[in-house]
This record gives structure tokens, C-alpha cells and sequence, in this order.
């Protein structure tokens, strides 16, 4: 099914240009375009590649004259990255979940299914589950017992949701993630090298002694609108429920540990870990590969940049970088007078024999 550029411009609440009634069916990049797709052209330094591709519409940014590239059409948003989104929403078809609950599924009696539920082939649910209206479950999908997901809510192939998890409404739950494992919590019947270690910042002594679990009672509470993206794993509280805020958004193989608070808004980005019991602001960024140690707070407005290594309390609305983490300007100003100490040795050198010859003389 076709989209007008007209309807698209409305529903974006961007200009339109051009014919007005020129239908879309779908999106590429500007150098692959059909003559029926939208090219997203979004600045300049993509339009060039207009000229490669055959496409007819383009999706470009404020500033930009649509007549310049050889177009029938054109929508303009003031800001097309966020344009883009609401396009990708339409055009998304989503998963291909069947209405009503399949025959292989497998539910316990005392489960309550909201109205409109779609439950996909060989999910299990368990004791006192309840899912909400119009939630989908896709396949090999497992819930624990006393769990409860919100309405409209959707978790993708092979998830898994431990007992006792609360989630809210319109949450997404990608493929293979975890939700409500148990906490990673051991204990020795002394004291630990682990313990040791942070005693003495030095050598440890050896004691012969196995690890003891410490047993998670708690569980998982994640708020309304959050994303949780395939293979995240999200570890249960030990007594209090670890918990993660609206609107947060999780990727691919990131790993939330025991009794971690994140606020409302975060972005964490593939391979992030936070380890137990730290609390994080709302809206803080982490990049890749961000780690965070635990027992520390990190505050509201944070961003980490890729590999950045948390070590202690962040306040509010810092940038920060490195390993140990630093401020980012702190971070650029060393790395900087890193490149330096080449030359910095060499001089030193130089003035070293200097000195040496000056001392022979005398």
C-alpha cells in the first residue's frame, strides 16, 4: 500500500513539495532508490548520491531546495532524523503474531489473559501470570509464575521472563533476552580476596574456601514504553527488586545486575554492564562497552562515551570517558599530552647529554 507525500508531510508535520500526490511504498538510501521509494537525503552530504539511485521523492532537511536534485517530490522536516522515526513506525509491518492463543501453548488455568492477547506456538505461562490487553507473545516465549505484563505489551522469540517480574504497558522485549534471572551474589564463610583486595589495594592471602550463594528474593520491575534488546539479561534483586524506569531503552548484550535503579529515559548501548546496587539518574547515555562497578550512584543527564569505565559517583550531567572515567575534557586534554611525550623524551634526552657534556668539561 502506497503513502502520499501529502499524508506522509502531514503526519510528520513537515512541507510537502512537488506532486503532492506521488505515492511511496517504501524507504532506502539516496544511492539504491527505486522510482517508488522515499530516499532519505536528509542532508547534503547524502543527496549526492541522489544522481546514483532512480528514485523520484526524497526525504530532505531544512535548508535544503528540493528542485536542486532533479525531484517530482520532496518532504522537508526540520528534523529528519526524527522524522525518519515516525516514517519506520508506519512502515513497519512488525512481527507476524496470529490473533487469539495457538493450541501448542502452553498456560496455566489460574493464568488471566487480557482481551485481545495474541499468544504465539509453544509459549509456556505459568502460575498467576497475567498478561494484559492486547499484548503479543511470540514463540518459545517462557513467563514464570506471578509474573505480570502490561498491555499492549510485546516480547519477541525465545524471551525469557522470571517469576515474580512486574512489567508495565507497551514494553518491548527483543528475542532471547532475560528478564529475572538470578542475581550473581556469593558469599565466603571469610574473608574473601575479593574483600581483601579492597582492604589492602595489595597481595592477598590464599584461604582455601568455596563460594556460598546468596539467594535473590526479589524480582524485576520495569516501567511503561521500555525496550529490552536481544540477549539483555536483567538479574533479580536479592531482597528488593531491581528495577528499570520509563522510557528506558536497552540493547543487544547488556547486562543489568542484583538491586540496579535506572531512572526514567536511559540509552544504554550494546555490551554495557552495571554491576549490583548502583543507581542511575534519568536520562543517561551510556555507550558501548560502558561498565560501571557497583555500589556507586551515577547522576541524572550523565553521558559515558564508548569503553568508558565507571569506578565512582558521577554527578549530575557530566560527560565522562575513559579508564578510569574522567571528565570527556579532562580525558582529550591527557590524551593529547600523550601524543606529546615522544617529543617530550627526546627533548629531555637531548638536554640530558647536554648537561652530561657541561659536567665533563667541568
Amino acid at each position: 500500500m502506497g503513502h502520499s507525500i501529502k499524508a506522509i508531510a502531514e503526519a510528520l508535520d513537515a512541507e510537502a513539495f512537488g506532486n503532492l500526490d506521488f505515492e511511496i511504498s517504501a524507504i532506502a538510501e539516496p544511492g539504491t532508490a527505486g522510482p517508488e521509494d522515499l530516499a532519505m537525503a536528509m542532508s547534503p552530504k547524502y543527496a549526492d548520491a541522489l544522481s546514483k539511485g532512480a528514485a523520484r521523492a526524497a526525504l530532505l532537511g531544512p535548508g535544503m531546495d528540493w528542485k536542486d536534485y532533479d525531484l517530482e517530490a520532496a518532504v522537508i522536516a526540520p528534523r529528519p532524523r526524527f522524522a525518519m522515526a515516525g516514517l519506520t513506525h508506519v512502515l513497519d509491518p512488525g512481527p507476524d503474531i496470529a490473533a487469539g492463543i495457538h493450541a501448542s501453548a502452553v498456560i496455566d488455568p489460574s493464568a488471566q489473559i487480557g482481551d485481545g492477547a495474541a499468544i504465539a506456538p509453544f509459549v509456556v505461562i505459568g502460575r498467576g501470570v497475567k498478561i494484559g490487553s492486547n499484548a503479543r507473545i511470540a514463540s518459545h516465549v517462557s513467563i514464570a509464575e506471578e509474573a505480570t505484563i502490561g498491555d499492549d505489551a510485546l516480547i519477541l522469540q525465545g524471551a525469557r521472563i522470571g517469576s515474580r517480574v512486574t512489567m508495565g504497558d507497551r514494553v518491548t522485549i527483543h528475542s532471547g533476552a532475560s528478564v529475572g534471572g538470578d542475581g550473581f551474589s556469593f558469599v565466603t564463610p571469610d574473608k574473601s580476596t575479593v574483600e581483601q583486595v579492597r582492604e589492602t589495594m595489595g597481595q592477598v592471602e590464599a584461604a582455601k574456601q568455596s563460594w556460598t550463594r546468596i539467594h535473590s528474593l526479589g524480582s524485576v520491575q520495569v516501567g511503561n514504553d521500555v525496550e529490552i534488546g536481544c540477549n539483555a539479561c536483567i538479574d533479580k534483586g536479592t531482597i528488593r527488586d531491581t528495577q528499570i524506569g520509563n522510557g528506558t531503552k536497552i540493547d543487544n548484550l547488556v547486562h543489568l545486575a542484583h538491586n540496579v535503579v535506572t531512572g526514567e529515559d536511559c540509552l544504554f548501548a550494546a555490551l554495557v554492564g552495571v554491576a549490583g546496587s548502583t543507581t542511575i539518574g534519568d536520562r543517561v547515555v551510556f555507550g558501548g562497552q560502558v561498565g560501571v562497578v557497583d555500589n556507586v550512584r551515577v547522576g541524572s543527564d550523565v553521558v559515558a562515551t564508548g569503553g568508558t569505565k565507571i569506578l565512582s559517583n558521577v554527578p549530575d550531567g557530566r560527560a565522562m570517558m575513559g579508564y578510569p572515567a574522567v571528565k570527556l575534557e579532562t580525558h582529550v586534554e591527557t590524551y593529547k599530552a600523550q601524543r606529546r611525550l615522544p617529543r617530550l623524551f627526546k627533548t629531555v634526552a637531548a638536554l640530558q647529554e647536554t648537561v652530561s657534556k657541561i659536567g665533563e668539561k667541568d
